[in-house]
């Protein structure tokens, strides 16, 4: 149920006179018969009603405020640790950040070098590769991550792994051996060089870089963890199950979450409220975890989706047969009591239970409770004497 203090509007160090004061008034304002076209007065009604039966009562009060103090305490600590913790983690990726930069700068700085190089004239590089082994984006990436390159797949308009040198070379404009370059044509027209047209130039290279760094941290870079649940009790009614009401809880900042009980729910089920539980700094909004909980003061009592009663019965009746009237969550409803019947026996009313999650509803389960008269009945008693010591009248 919801924190009493705010349901009745006191402070939490109120008086029992101001108490009794603020429930008059929350009453008067909330009663059914005042609120007519109001289909919910009668579940405030009995919340205000609730709440007033915990606070006027010392001991129920002190036993709440101990529940309330242990559970702020405990919430406020775990606050505090996934702060930290939080704030660890933002140190750390923030760190490994900064490295992957250093180490794409290094490889831009090394792409650079080998570019010069190769414009070296081909006599100062006899017998020497102009290229060194070039490598794609996507491997350099690959390199700086730890990741082999086979595991990565291949880029659009980029070589493979399994191309060969040559067809890598030519791939990003550039002869294979110095000797070929030697002796080859040259490829470009009138007014145009080579070192225009090249796409492995460092802007070229430099783009490729980041766009494979890019596409790395999109693809790989996992989602934010979120926030543990908030656990919270909902005191619910046969009513509230039966009309699939809907229920209010508060939530952590202080606000009410509400939610509709849908058919099925019952007795221990938790419903989750998503993205209304904690909300702290880099981490997404937790959930608050609602266990439900009928009231276990009400005339019935739950197990699966049937109702169940009790009906006593007297000896007389137990033995001869009856017909009454019992209580069910829809109203009065007959009952017939077969002859010979004892306290355990039960009578199902099919259709009288609460709602199922895949249509139809479950039973009302009568159970019979053999009772004697108030005052002793000498008949009675003489005939339970001559039947047990076997003195047949």
């Amino acid at each position: 149920m919801r924190d009493p203090y705010s349901v009745l509007g006191v402070k939490r160090d109120a008086g029992p006179d101001e108490i009794k004061a603020a429930w008059r008034t929350k009453a008067k304002t909330a009663h059914p018969d005042q609120n007519q076209d109001d289909p919910t007065a009668n579940n405030r009604f009995a919340e205000i009603g609730h709440a007033y039966d915990i606070l006027k009562d010392p001991k129920k009060r002190s036993r709440f405020d101990a529940r309330l103090k242990r559970a702020e305490g405990g919430r406020q600590e775990q606050t505090f640790q996934q702060k930290r913790e939080a704030a660890r983690e933002a140190a750390e990726r923030a760190k490994a950040a900064r490295a992957n930069a250093e180490k794409v700068m290094e490889e831009l700085a090394r792409a650079e070098a080998a570019r010069k190089a190769q414009q070296k004239p081909a006599g100062q590089t006899a017998g020497v590769n102009a290229t060194p082994s070039m490598e794609t984006p996507e491997e350099v990436i690959s390199r700086i991550f730890g990741v082999p390159p086979g595991q990565q797949p291949p880029v659009s308009g980029q070589p493979s792994p399994g191309q060969n040198a040559a067809g890598a070379s030519a791939a990003y404009g550039v002869n294979a051996t110095a000797t070929q370059t030697a002796r080859s044509e040259p490829a470009f027209g009138d007014g145009e060089t080579a070192e225009a047209a090249r796409p492995n130039s460092l802007p070229a290279q430099a783009i490729d870089l980041l766009t494979s760094l890019v596409r790395r941290i999109r693809g790989t870079a996992p989602a934010l963890d979120k926030a543990p649940d908030v656990a919270a009790i909902a005191t619910v009614t046969v009513d509230d199950l039966m009309k699939l009401n809907w229920i209010t809880v508060p939530l952590p900042d202080g606000k009410d979450g509400r939610f509709q009980i849908e058919p099925g729910a019952g007795d221990g089920d938790v419903i989750k409220l998503r993205n209304q539980g904690l909300k702290l700094q880099g981490l997404q909004r937790g959930d608050v975890a609602v266990t439900l909980r009928v009231d276990p003061n009400g005339p019935f009592r739950v197990q699966g989706s049937d109702v169940i009663t009790a009906l006593p019965v007297n000896l007389q009746n137990a033995v001869l047969g009856w017909t009454t009237v019992t209580d069910s969550p829809t109203g009065p409803v007959e009952v017939v009591v077969p002859a010979w019947s004892g306290s355990d026996q039960t009578i199902r009313i099919p259709g009288l239970g609460l709602p199922k999650a895949g249509g139809g509803k479950g039973d009302l389960v009568v159970e019979i409770r053999l009772v004697l008269w108030e005052k002793p009945d000498d008949k009675v008693t003489d005939l339970m004497r001559s039947m047990r010591e076997g003195l047949y009248l």
